[in-house]
């Protein structure tokens, strides 16, 4: 349903009073110091949260409660030795939540700083970009074609402009605004171009007075399910296991207080606590180091999406080539001369802001003899994707005439060429397209009222010096890369040529005919390239990938690519890009080229192995100790740990698990996708295989050495220690254990401390029954050997698993074969 704009306050009346009369100079920099000062940043409001409150809030919820009746239990049956150690954990494990989400908070803040959107803002007298929040009411504003409108706005000057409201009203179409219109805040400039006067910021905007009925859908990744699921699951088993204890201890007339504490601390313990920080903190990690490589994340999950990305479908301008055209030998119709022919095309061009068309178009006029002085531009007409032309409206000498530079074919129906000449003109285009050029046409219009062909003016985009480098590079990682263009096909064709992505080239519209989606998918797939594509073949060419089970890739810059971007799976706005297209974009490069997409798939790739990495420890580490513990005390009726042994092995445990996030991870060598079977599969084996070893130890120590039941508990808890972060070693990959690349100093340091730590608490008798130093060595080399045969077990298990996705595979590739083949069907 549509808002009633109409019953919004006009702002003519407070303007007076407001903003004083703006110069035409626009504000100087002390009073547009003053204002914001007065007015306050166009922003909008956001709930601030103390730090204390935040650090309060990890002392509140179902896991902190049961830390907290574990600790006052201790305290009722006067066991101050476990009331101080339970309080501690309590206390690290608030301030180690505390300090990565504040670490994580941080550093997504200092990203949103980096993509906070620009303005461009007349002041001093001087066009000049700024942070669009330090806009305030009586600034004079650009608004251009893709960019968002960057505060409530009265349009002043220019032919006209459409914006996009629909984020405010609903509205499908754009509306047509003039002179005296209003703007809103948040809308998208979808063709022209106006100059405004800033009314109102922040929350007086429009949209900031409506933004607090605004809730914002969060969406939850794949890979974000997948380790949620593991998490429930392993908060069911550890529920299901304590309480099957706790009624055998009650059955058995243990005495209550002292079991339900044990119960308590065993499910904390056992609890994946740090599964939401470790995700958020792995995640926020990598969006830091894409930020160092010049990729902006903006909405974390999809970097999970970015490594099992399989099609790229790229740009050729900006992303493939340098989008630095030259101008290449003008070809002036019979009768012009060649200053003629580029003294128009740079009255057509804006000279005050140029694209890179209009830059190398003066570049070349420098090089004439003709210049720009003393023509007056009446009216100019930017270029946009609809008329594909640009045109001015010219005075010289009190002499008024028009020209116009655009799309070849747009000029030469513009001017009614016949027959003859236009096929003259299309061989000549066709020439310069073979060889990779760009060519523009170039008209007049004078007192007769008609236009005038003046000529071509060809240009060429040469490619970046490492994008045929890239691209093979790209290719090794399993991505199919397919180049979007608006190109003619003969110029996408060459510079596909050139960069070694095939040359089969398809037109969009050939593509998109009509026809079920399916029955494109064969020549989508097929195609290295489409050439002449509108930002609407951009759209159902990632859909129809996407329908497919294809994760797409998909780059663009213009305010058309915005539905592109938003629909693929990860939408890249390369360097430049307008507001709206990195408004819609998952990551935003701020640097040129393709090669920084590689990195960042990379990177995404790394993440992803420390996630799943992660998730098979978790499992492992859960099935093992509460299997082991559940079967000793229900078969032996003997609790192999004790309360505090527990806590402590919970407490040493999550320094090394926060740094999973640091660690080095191998690249995949293709996209990689969240494989459930696969994980538990793996992490049972793996959890399994160490509840033997437990029990090995435990019958060692009580069996074969006859020693006393603390001495047990104590040799047992520094094998569950030892061993569990052991696990984090053999869950980072998939290989042997000294397989590159080598586990991170970050990791290895808090890992190894910490056992140190534990083997001294052992030795000496903190907290629990001293062992001496043989029998900790002798524990020490028991987890050793059995490290061993657990890495073992875990490269037998991945074969087994890679053989039988081969054989699936196979039996799928011989069934598309046969349904493939011609012959009758029953």
């Amino acid at each position: 349903m549509r808002n009633d704009f109409a019953s919004a306050k006009s702002p003519d009346e407070p303007l007076q009073s407001k903003l004083n009369g703006a110069e035409a100079a626009g504000l100087s920099r002390e009073e547009a110091a003053r204002r914001l000062a007065q007015y306050g940043e166009n922003a909008l409001a956001e709930h601030a949260v103390s730090l204390l409150q935040k650090l309060a809030g990890f002392f509140w919820g179902p896991i902190p409660w049961m830390i907290e009746i574990a600790a006052v239990l201790s305290a009722v049956v006067g066991h101050w030795a476990d009331f101080a150690v339970i309080l501690t954990m309590l206390f690290v494990n608030a301030g180690v939540g505390f300090w990565q989400e504040y670490k994580a908070d941080n550093a997504i803040a200092l990203l949103k700083q980096r993509l906070a959107p620009k303005a461009h803002v007349l002041r001093d007298g001087k066009w000049q970009e700024i942070v669009a929040r330090l806009l305030v009411p009586g600034d004079v504003v650009k608004i251009t074609l893709g960019s968002i409108v960057p505060a409530d706005v009265k349009l002043i000057e220019g032919a006209y402009l459409s914006v996009d409201q629909s984020a405010l009203t609903g509205e499908s179409l754009p509306v047509d605004k003039k002179p005296g219109d209003v703007a809103y805040s948040g809308s998208i400039a979808k063709l022209g171009e106006m100059t405004a006067l800033v009314t109102e910021t922040g929350m007086d905007t429009y949209f900031g007075k409506t933004a607090h009925l605004v809730e914002e859908a969060k969406t939850v990744s794949h890979f974000q399910r997948a380790v949620l699921r593991i998490g429930n699951f392993l908060i069911l088993v550890t529920i299901g296991l304590v309480v099957l204890i706790g009624l055998a201890a009650l059955f058995r007339q243990d005495p209550l207080i002292e079991t339900a504490q044990f119960a308590l601390i065993l499910a904390v313990a056992s609890i994946p606590v740090a599964l939401p920080a470790v995700l958020s903190v792995t995640m926020a990690v990598g969006a830091e180091h894409l930020a160092r490589m010049r990729a902006i994340v903006t909405r974390l999950v999809s970097i999970e999406e970015m490594a099992g990305m399989d099609i790229l479908c790229t740009d050729k301008t900006g992303t493939l080539t340098q989008n630095k055209l030259k101008l290449g030998e003008v070809q002036p119709a019979d009768g012009v001369r060649a200053e003629e022919l580029v003294l128009a095309a740079a009255l057509a061009s804006r000279s005050d802001a140029p694209d890179a068309i209009d830059s190398a178009i003066l570049a070349a006029l420098k090089e004439t003899t003709a210049s720009l002085e003393g023509y007056r531009i009446l009216a100019f007409h930017p270029f946009d994707p609809v008329i594909k032309h640009a045109s001015a409206d010219v005075e010289k000498d009190a002499k008024r005439f028009s020209v116009a530079k655009g799309a070849p074919q747009v000029i030469l129906d513009l001017c009614k060429l016949d027959a003859g000449q236009s096929k003259d003109v299309t061989e000549k285009i066709d020439r310069d397209a073979s060889r990779g050029y760009r060519t523009l046409g170039v008209a007049r219009k004078d007192d007769t009222g008609s236009w005038r062909f003046l000529g071509l003016l060809p240009m060429f985009d040469p490619p970046w010096d490492d994008s045929a480098r890239t691209i093979a590079t790209t290719k090794s990682m399993g991505l199919d890369i397919k180049m979007v263009t608006g190109d003619h096909e003969a110029i996408a064709r060459q510079i596909a040529g050139e960069l070694g992505l095939g040359k089969n080239i398809v037109v969009a519209e050939k593509v998109f005919g009509d026809g079920a989606a399916q029955d494109r998918l064969p020549a989508i797939r097929a195609a290295d390239g489409f050439a002449r594509v509108f930002p609407e073949h951009k759209f159902e060419i990632v859909k129809v990938l996407e329908g497919a089970g294809h994760i797409v890739g998909m780059t663009g810059d213009g305010v058309n690519d915005a539905p592109a971007l938003k629909q693929a799976d990860v939408g890249i706005a390369v360097s430049g890009a307008t507001d709206a297209a990195r408004a819609a974009a998952d990551l935003v490069l701020t640097a040129p080229g393709l090669s920084v997409i590689t990195r960042a798939i990379e990177e995404a790739r790394q993440i992803f192995e420390r996630m799943t990495g992660y998730a098979i420890y978790r499992i492992a580490e859960t099935t093992r100790v509460l299997l082991f513990m559940t079967a000793s005390i229900l078969i032996f009726n003997f609790y192999p740990v004790t309360a505090i042994m527990v806590v402590l092995l919970a407490l040493l445990n999550d320094l090394p698990i926060m740094m999973i996030a640091y660690d080095n991870a191998p690249v995949a060598l293709k996209p990689v996708r969240w494989d459930m079977t696969r994980v538990l599969t793996v992490a049972s084996a793996l959890g399994i295989f160490g509840v033997f070893s437990s029990f090995g130890m435990f019958w060692i120590a009580r069996d074969y050495l006859q020693l006393e039941p603390a001495v047990v508990q104590s040799l047992v808890f520094l094998k569950l220690l030892v061993a569990g972060h052991m696990t984090i070693y053999l869950t980072r990959n998939k290989g042997p254990i000294w397989e590159r690349p080598w586990p991170s100093w970050k990791l290895v340091v808090p890992c190894e401390t910490t056992q140190i730590v534990g083997t001294l608490a052992v030795v000496y008798g903190w907290f629990m029954a001293p062992t001496g130093w043989p029998l900790a060595l002798m524990v020490w080399g028991y987890a050793l050997v059995f490290f061993l045969l657990g890495s073992l077990i875990k490269i037998s298990v991945y074969r087994l698993l890679d053989h039988r996705s081969a054989l699936q595979s196979r039996h799928l590739n011989r069934i598309e074969m046969h349904a493939a083949a011609p012959g009758p069907r029953s």
